[in-house]
Formats: C-alpha cells, structure tokens, sequence
C-alpha cells in the first residue's frame, strides 16, 4: 500500500486531530508504516521531539497512535501566537523569528518548499501519510497563504476527508457551504465526509446525509460516534473554556474528593499538562478565570503561557493573583509549570517575548526568572519523563529542590517540566501531599493509575470508533487510487448577484 490522505475539518476542534490519531493507530495495527503529518499547525501546546526540535503536542500524540517517536519532519511549521496578531515561527523545530498575519503572504514561497520536500521525504520512507489540516479550508480569506489545507492537497495531489463535529449544530450547511465556496481544482480534490461526535439514532440522520449527497455529489464515510471516554490530549484551546472540566469526574476512592483549579491563561501553552491529574478517582479538575472560583479550590494550578508577562498582567486585572497569595498564605497547594512557574517568582526580566524589561512576580517563591534569546529545549524518558520549552531561567533561586526538576516553598511548586505529572509515582505523592495541606484526610490516592497506559488506551478506542463507523476500505481506496472524480459544485463567486 502507498499513498496519502488529508483530513481537513469544517471548524476547528472538529475532530481531525484525533481521527488522523485513528487512522494511525488502525492502519499500524495492520502492519501499514503510517506516518502523520501537519503542514503548518498554529497552537501553544508543543512537544519537544526525539532530534530536539518542537512540533504541535497534536502530532506527537498521532506518532504515538503510529508507533513512532515524535520528529520535527511530522510537522515542520508550527506557529506560538503570542499576541493576536503576532507568532512565533518555528521552522522544523527550531524559532526562526516572528511573523505578523499582514506578512505572512512574504513567507509563504519559502515556507511552501518546505512543507514538499518533508511530505515527499515522508511519503518516500512510509506505505503511507495521513496529513490533517488546519483550522477550515472554508477561510477562502486565507487561500492565497495556504499551506495545510487546499494548498497542500492541491500541491501534493491528495484527496481529502472533510470532518465535522455535529454536536455544535448545522454540520449539513457546515459540509455543504465548506465545498460551496471552494475553488472548482479545490473541490475536486474533496471525496467525502465524516460526520463526528453524532448522538443519538443514525437512521434519524441517514436522509439529511443522503440530500447532502445529491446536493455535492460526495458520500459520507462514516458517522463516528460521541464517546466521553475520548478528552486526553485536547491541543486547540477552543475546548479549553473557563468552568468546563478537564475529563470526566472519577469516583473518589475514599470519602473526599480533591478540587483543582486550573487557571485558564488567555495565552495558555500545554494546557494539556492538568489532564494526568484529571485521571485520577476523585480529583475534579476545572477550568478557571475569576478570583472567586478560586476560594473553594484546594490546589491552584497556574500553567504554561506564551505570553508570560502579559498573562501575569492580566492575572493582576482579574484579581486572581491576589486570591492565589491568599490561597498559598492558607497553607494550600499552588503548582506553577513553564510560563506559570515564571510567575510565581519574585521578578521578570524579559527583554525577549514581551520586551517589558523587569516586572514583579508574585513573589510566591525566592527566584528570579531572566529570558534567553536561545529557547531551551530539552527531552527525557528516563529516569522520568518530560520536557521543557522555555525561554526563561532560573536565577537568584535560594528555595528548596523538588525532585531536581523543580524548586518549591512550602506548598508552592514550580517547574519547566511538562508532562512531569504523567509519571505516576510522582503525581501520587504529590497528590498525597497536597491532599494533607487541604485537609482532605478523607482523599485516598489511588495506586493503580497509569497514565501512559490512559493515553494509549484512548487512541485504540479512537481506533476502534473508525474499524465500526468508518468506510475503510473507501478510504484503502483513496490511498491506493488517489482522488475521486467528483462534480464541481456552483461557488458564491460563480452565482449571479440582484
């Protein structure tokens, strides 16, 4: 078998993400070498790979459904916003500057030679590539600079799955006006459908899908169901909303639950770095963005942000760096990993990301923290696993060493790592300790927790979800022959106006 395939999406957080992890995982369990890849992928939740470079956590998350260790080839543009209207522009790996929205029309030429010689590097060594898009392919405002949806298939000769999440309503227009309004050699390229998060009787669904077939000429692959088993490893912070919970709630093991709040950064990074906590039995973590979600709480976790300063700032706005002073001077646990461990230290200086020069901290912890115009970037595997993404050093640090990976007063932790409370051990003493300075003797830390385990389980479900909803050998079909012929459909650029 060889060929490629692009999953694009009518929104974004539709599901491409983790239908191309599926597809992954299914085609490896069929003895396919799959390879994922992502042309150009805009997101703060970044991974650190096995050559050193930094992909979006998306991709590492799908090498891991293929059996591979994450590579900067997988997804070799990766953009930070650290403002909205600004990026950060990592190039197979490593920053190579910032780039403005108005600009990035001058960088496209260069960016679009890489984006090929990668994909044809990858479709050389693999049977075959699952590429996924980026946001809709429907922003024809953006057509000219696209690199991951249509641009890509257009210039790689691919076919394309169009995903839509029709929990959010309207997926029959979303399909419909997402080929509507494409180029008629874009269009082309658009072999069908795959309905996501569906609830409820298919056969209720089944005569919208079949108008939807005679209105664009395309079939509907599959109709995945909603599953609430499938929420690890969430990258676009559309999902991530304040008051929502990070997974299902776990039954306590004992006769307390734990609560922690989580503080949803404006430019938050690897917010996925709270999802280990939430696998556990009777730790309820929640989103949060007001002071007063905080009173109840017994352990506040401030996590990574692109834009440190600027999210310090706006912690002040809010109140919310007060009521973290008032939670730690209680005596209870406050976590701060990269951008939110940066915050708890008694002074920035930053004449890198922000270029605000030297600001106050919290001072919730004896250290300074100077930004390096070099990011660090580090791996692990072993003895523990985790990473570090970070422009920011310690400095001036006279507290206490936490595990050598950390520093911490008290109840008051910080680290760079992410990904350190995906080892198990750690995260069960931790969670002992923090248990005690709530008070929650009646909180019993559960031993049998494996949250690679967790991770790994997930995608085989996702895998799963496709092998009994989805069309496969449709789409074995497609990455044998290539895209289908299909009918061009009128665009509103081709309709008579009055």
């Amino acid at each position: 078998m060889s060929g490629a395939l692009l999953v694009a999406g009518t929104t974004s957080d539709a599901g491409k993400s983790m239908v191309v992890a599926g597809l992954c995982r299914l085609l490896a369990r069929g003895g396919v070498r799959v390879a994922p890849f992502k042309a150009q992928n805009m997101s703060n939740n970044s991974a650190v790979t096995v050559d050193g470079g930094e992909i979006g956590r998306a991709q590492a998350m799908q090498a891991r459904a293929a059996g591979l260790a994450p590579h900067t080839r997988f997804n070799p543009i990766l953009l930070k916003p650290g403002s909205d209207r600004t990026s950060q522009l990592v190039l197979r790996g490593r920053v190579a500057g910032s780039v403005a929205a108005g600009d990035y029309f001058t960088h496209r030429d260069r960016l679009a030679a890489v984006v090929a010689d990668e994909l044809a590097s990858l479709r050389a060594e693999f049977d075959v590539v699952i590429c996924e898009g980026a946001g809709s392919p429907a922003e024809i405002n953006l057509r000219a600079t696209d690199l991951a949806n249509m641009g890509l298939a257009r210039a790689a000769h691919v076919p394309v799955i169009l995903v839509g999440d029709i929990d959010r309503g309207g997926l029959l227009a979303h399909l419909h006006g997402t080929v509507a309004v494409l180029e008629p050699a874009d269009q082309a390229l658009i072999a069908g459908f795959v309905v996501n998060k569906f609830r409820g009787d298919p056969a209720l669904l089944e005569p919208g899908l079949r108008q939807l077939h005679t209105l664009t000429g395309r079939p509907t692959y599959g109709v995945i169901p909603f599953h609430d088993g499938i929420w690890l490893d969430t990258e676009d912070s559309v999902s991530v909303r304040p008051g929502g919970l990070v997974g299902p709630p776990q039954p306590p093991r004992g006769e307390q639950t734990l609560t922690v709040a989580a503080i949803r950064l404006p430019r938050i990074s690897n917010s996925t770095d709270v999802e280990a906590l939430a696998c556990e039995p009777g730790v309820d973590v929640r989103w949060v963005a007001d002071a007063s979600d905080l009173a109840a709480a017994d352990v506040v976790v401030i996590p990574g942000s692109k834009a440190t300063v600027s999210d310090l700032a706006w912690l002040t706005e809010r109140g919310l760096a007060e009521a973290i002073r008032m939670h730690a001077a209680r005596g209870r646990a406050v976590l701060g990993v990269c951008g939110g461990f940066q915050m708890l230290c008694r002074r920035i200086d930053d004449s890198v990301e922000s270029r605000a020069g030297t600001v106050a901290g919290l001072g919730l912890l004896a250290a300074d923290i100077v930004f390096d115009r070099e990011k660090t970037l580090r791996r692990w595997d072993t003895p523990l696993y985790g990473f570090e993404i970070h422009h920011g050093r310690v400095v001036g640090n006279a507290e206490q060493d936490w595990l050598g990976v950390g520093i911490r007063r008290g109840a008051v932790y910080g680290t760079h790592w992410h990904g350190l409370l995906d080892n198990d051990a750690v995260r069960r003493a931790w969670l002992t300790e923090v248990a005690g300075a709530a008070g929650r003797t009646g909180f019993v830390v559960a031993d049998d927790i494996d949250v690679a385990s967790r991770r790994d389980a997930q995608l085989d479900l996702m895998a799963d979800l496709l092998a009994e909803h989805l069309d496969t050998d449709a789409v074995l079909d497609l990455l044998a022959h290539g895209p289908p012929s299909r009918p061009t459909m009128r665009t509103a650029l081709d309709r008579p106006t009055g």
